[in-house]
């Protein structure tokens, strides 16, 4: 007798007990899936900060482990649980992957990786495609990126495979922030870094104990300055960003600097 007919030939003697009881199956697993990531995302919210992304990383493992105990418990019922039967179906799942659903597989597949390799975790704030924004789930096929302005960017895992992924948090709290600063080029240039440092360590944006850096480079119209320096919370970034901006602005004007201007581009009239 063909394998293949042996191992589908048992669904026709399930009973209505077997089925009720996959539909039971997998109804639960949907259920304490949506429970858990309740749970889990209150629990991050409300629990204290340094606690927020390991709490988040669980979500993703646990959801998995709830998918693979009910496809452990219903395989059994489906097909009758004999080495040939098992080569069969899964001979049998293989090509309808492969064919069928190969990029939803791959998918599948890239999650799973990211998941064990640890590419990126809720919490996390990535660039892939152009989109940044901070990781707020992982589900089996795609990931979900909440931007600045509050719009969220759905990602397949599969974008692992070609694309290149900007992590800027790596499950840390912090990031590293930069502010820019375009001046004129006749000033004081130790006396702007001076300023430009001691902005940046007076902001209560700052991560605690972190060092900040100003770095200059000479262009053409002008001085380009950039403050690095770690934010206390990712979330902050902007915030942290804007304060940097703001004060280092109003201070700089104090010490009569002048903003370098960009040339005004030609129109080709005459």
């Amino acid at each position: 007798m063909n394998p293949n007919l042996s191992a589908w030939g048992h669904l026709e003697k399930l009973a209505w007990r077997d089925v009720l009881i996959i539909a039971a199956v997998l109804i639960l697993a949907r259920l304490l899936i949506l429970v858990m990531r309740w749970t889990l995302h209150r629990a991050a919210e409300n629990g204290e900060a340094h606690r927020r992304l390991a709490i988040l990383r669980i979500s993703p493992i646990l959801r998995l482990l709830i998918r693979g105990a009910a496809i452990v418990i219903i395989v059994p019922l489906l097909v009758e649980p004999t080495v040939p039967n098992i080569l069969a179906l899964s001979a049998g799942l293989g090509l309808a992957l492969a064919y069928t659903l190969k990029d939803y597989g791959s998918s599948v597949v890239a999650g799973l990786v990211t998941v064990l390799e640890n590419t990126y975790q809720p919490g996390d704030w990535i660039e892939v495609d152009g989109a940044y924004g901070e990781v707020k789930s992982m589900a089996g096929r795609a990931i979900h990126l909440v931007t600045a302005d509050d719009t969220e960017v759905i990602i397949p895992h599969s974008r692992l495979w070609s694309a290149s992924v900007y992590n800027s948090s790596s499950g840390s709290r912090s990031l590293l922030c930069v502010a820019n600063f375009y001046l004129h080029p006749d000033h004081d240039a130790a006396a702007v870094r001076e300023t430009l440092t001691a902005v940046a360590l007076a902001s209560s944006y700052r991560a605690p104990d972190s060092t900040v850096t100003v770095t200059a480079a000479e262009k053409p119209w002008g001085t380009h300055y950039r403050v690095k320096a770690y934010v206390r919370e990712s979330r902050e970034q902007f915030l942290f960003i804007t304060d940097l901006t703001v004060q280092s602005k109003d201070v700089l004007r104090q010490m009569a600097i002048r903003f370098a201007q960009a040339p005004y581009a030609e129109t080709g009239t005459s």
